[in-house]
């Protein structure tokens, strides 16, 4: 409930995101069989192996989750130093590491039979790149549900992204690297660039140029409110055209689907339950412990797919395991928000 006493509510595009993305399975793999041609005309249009229409796309999802990051925050970081402590270490030390194994355990060995050692290594490396990429824009709206610090949620995402511009890719190629997965560190670092520093510095650029010009007011109630709804159908929009190019590959593999979901699951929960149980150890208040725990679970999928659609390609079991990311990313993380209100007792009332 909010403070006056109104229950909280998320956007019909926020609630039904899994359903959204289920229909553009349908959507993509219906376009993919009626009109092959135009699909395949999508698939030829690139430049030094990116897709220039899933790179659009993908920068007019990126694009404005950087404008609502306030660097100007970080000067608090150290209000709640055990609580960024918690979420930096599952973030970075836990998450990536984690995931490698649990996909290894997986793909490599407990569904061996089921998907094949080819298809195995690439939903290794999909779900290797989706937790190597912590944190999208939907955090702060669940830090909202939970009655999270805002502080202390846009602290943690402005760190956490000045931490990916430098850790994202030498992670990335050190776990992939581990598991024998071949990666093309060229296009690695020019995804890097083209899909994290250069949004980043304009998302900052343009944020400070507009606050002067406009003010906060115009800014947040106006500019941000007119991008959200392009946001959602660049997203819609990209998966449409990813599940085109997958449609054969989904139609003979659709208990793939549902296997890639198993480890991403332990995953979420997982990190979330270390991250929760460690706030509480640390006696850190709810309104940093709740969003704390929905951070580490969270993953930056947009950053996710078009990372592993420009290192792997449009039809790679990679980009379809960062893809089963977003199909399972509300309806998980509105559990882990069910759960920090039951638990609010669990901490002090106040820091």
């Amino acid at each position: 409930m909010d403070d006056a006493g109104e229950p909280k509510r998320l956007s019909v595009f926020e609630r039904y995101l899994s359903l959204w993305v289920g229909l553009c399975i349908v959507a993509g793999v219906a376009l993919g069989r009626l009109v092959p041609e135009l699909v395949r005309a999508l698939s030829r249009l690139e430049l030094s192996r990116v897709n220039l229409p899933i790179a659009v796309l993908i920068w007019l999802m990126i694009y404005p989750m950087m404008l609502r990051i306030d660097f100007a925050a970080l000067r608090g970081v150290g209000r709640r130093p055990r609580g960024i402590l918690v979420v930096l270490f599952v973030n970075w030390l836990v998450k990536p590491f984690s995931m490698a194994f649990l996909g290894w355990l997986f793909f490599k060995e407990i569904f061996a039979g089921l998907i094949g050692p080819e298809l195995g290594d690439q939903y290794l490396a999909g779900a290797i790149i989706l937790a190597a990429a912590p944190c999208t824009a939907m955090v702060f709206v669940w830090s909202y549900l939970t009655d999270g610090d805002p502080a202390y949620t846009l602290v943690q995402v402005a760190l956490n992204d000045l931490i990916m511009l430098v850790a994202f890719a030498p992670i990335v190629i050190l776990l992939l690297g581990v598991s024998n997965i071949t990666v093309p560190y060229d296009v690695l670092l020019y995804s890097v660039l083209l899909y994290i520093v250069i949004p980043l510095a304009a998302g900052a650029i343009s944020r400070s140029v507009l606050l002067r010009a406009r003010g906060p007011a115009w800014f947040e109630g106006v500019f941000l409110a007119r991008l959200r709804p392009v946001t959602v159908a660049a997203l819609l929009a990209t998966l449409v055209i990813i599940f085109a190019f997958q449609g054969e590959v989904i139609l003979g593999k659709l208990s793939h689907i549902a296997l890639i979901a198993v480890p991403l699951l332990i995953q979420v929960y997982l990190n979330s339950g270390l991250a929760y149980g460690l706030a509480r150890w640390l006696n850190v208040p709810h309104s940093v412990a709740a969003p704390g725990a929905l951070i580490g679970a969270s993953n930056f999928f947009e950053l996710a797919v078009a990372t592993a659609i420009s290192l792997f390609g449009l039809t790679s079991g990679a980009t379809l395991a960062t893809v089963v990311g977003v199909l399972v990313e509300v309806p998980v993380m509105l559990s882990v928000c069910s759960f920090c209100n039951r638990t609010r007792h669990w901490f002090p009332a106040v820091a």
